[in-house]
């Protein structure tokens, strides 16, 4: 059996995941989900302000030391996929699979920032004009978001080489919001790229609300109608 480490996207907690977690229990495996730092219900100030890409891949980190996990998927929704590699670099081995849902896949020196297109860049620096640390949700969407550390939108990862040893690397493009997408070139670069399988889904970004028997079913290897994957 599997044991999953769910990381959810900017602005979001655990609960991103709360209708997929019932599914990966059911079948048998272990699941943790996380609310990465800053973005805690009773998180202060001072937290948000401080919290960067480093102090979240730090929250997968202590995770898999807390429980004594050797072996994990990680899974990032979104701006998670920054943290799943980071951690997964910094993990000494005990990561045997990622998947990047709708997610940034970064080379080293690259940032969240760096890696979106510009309709994100002009979310971020919007969002972040009140405060100038933390960015407030866009409008619309769950009322649990809250506002997201906006540092680590910003910082850079550092990534060794260690992520190339992770035995299975996956990403799930979600096309059904190709308007606004950041990451279709994303997704030509690791189709052409052996190392890396690419599954297409039909949904919106957060394909977690909107097809999470969908997901589920990815995440466990299953075959699914309205999903494509290249090798």
């Amino acid at each position: 059996m599997a044991t999953f480490v769910l990381v959810p996207g900017g602005w979001k907690g655990s609960w991103s995941f709360e209708a997929v977690i019932p599914l990966l229990e059911r079948a048998g495996h272990t699941v943790h989900a996380l609310t990465l730092t800053g973005l805690r219900p009773d998180d202060d100030n001072a937290t948000v302000a401080t919290a960067n890409l480093d102090t979240h891949a730090d929250d997968v980190l202590r995770l898999l030391d807390r429980t004594h996990i050797t072996s994990a998927t990680l899974v990032g929704h979104s701006y998670a996929g920054m943290v799943i590699a980071a951690a997964a670099d910094r993990a000494d081995g005990r990561i045997s699979r990622l998947v990047h849902l709708d997610a940034y896949v970064p080379r080293d020196g690259e940032s969240c920032w760096s890696s979106t297109n510009e309709h994100f860049r002009e979310v971020f620096a919007a969002g972040a004009a009140t405060t100038g640390y933390a960015v407030r949700p866009p409008d619309g969407g769950d009322p649990r978001r809250r506002p997201h550390p906006l540092a680590s939108f910003l910082q850079t990862v550092r990534l060794t080489g260690t992520l190339a040893q992770v035995p299975r690397r996956e990403f799930i493009y979600c096309s059904g919001w190709e308007d606004r997408t950041p990451f279709a070139e994303l997704r030509t670069r690791l189709q052409a790229d052996p190392e890396w399988q690419v599954h297409d889904l039909p949904t919106g970004h957060d394909a977690m609300h909107e097809a999470p028997e969908a997901v589920a079913a990815l995440l466990l290897g299953e075959r699914i109608a309205d999903a494509s994957t290249h090798r």
